[in-house]
């Protein structure tokens, strides 16, 4: 899925119609992989705001903020691709639900700081960032669902 951009003073931010075309995109693979749809949809707001170039300073890419390890992991080969990193990013949370037995505070963790160090550490790991990017995927997730159940 190629996608044109409104671009700007170095700020991308995809359209309306690319926007709820992602979302179609995201929906089709939660269900897929059996993953809420508010979780996936929570998750890509809060790691790339729907902005299919999203790049971070640690080397995360496009919309579900692949990592180059990840996204092989998961059979990415374009991080850039949409469709090729939500199918990642949305496989990578299933995997991670099965992994913590579907507690989400744990997984969302883990998509943000590494399943390894998560699984080691548990609800005891104390990253700011990692808590305050759980704090705001939990929020967003409350939003998406609200919004879904309309």
């Amino acid at each position: 899925m190629r996608a044109a951009l409104i671009c700007g003073l170095a700020l991308c931010v995809p359209t309306f119609a690319q926007t709820a075309s992602f979302l179609e995109v995201a929906d089709r693979w939660a269900d897929h992989f059996g993953v809420a749809r508010e979780l996936v949809r929570a998750v890509i707001e809060a790691e790339s705001n729907w902005n299919v170039r999203a790049v971070s300073p640690a080397g995360a890419v496009g919309l579900m903020q692949l990592m180059p390890e990840t996204a092989a992991a998961f059979g990415v080969r374009n991080r850039f691709d949409a469709a090729e990193n939500i199918r990642g990013g949305v496989a990578y949370l299933a995997f991670l639900l099965k992994r913590f037995d579907g507690d989400l505070r744990l997984v969302v963790a883990a998509y943000n700081a590494g399943h390894g160090r998560i699984g080691r550490a548990g609800l005891h790991y104390r990253n700011p960032e990692t808590v305050s990017y759980a704090q705001r995927v939990a929020y967003l997730y409350q939003q998406h669902r609200r919004d879904l159940r309309k």
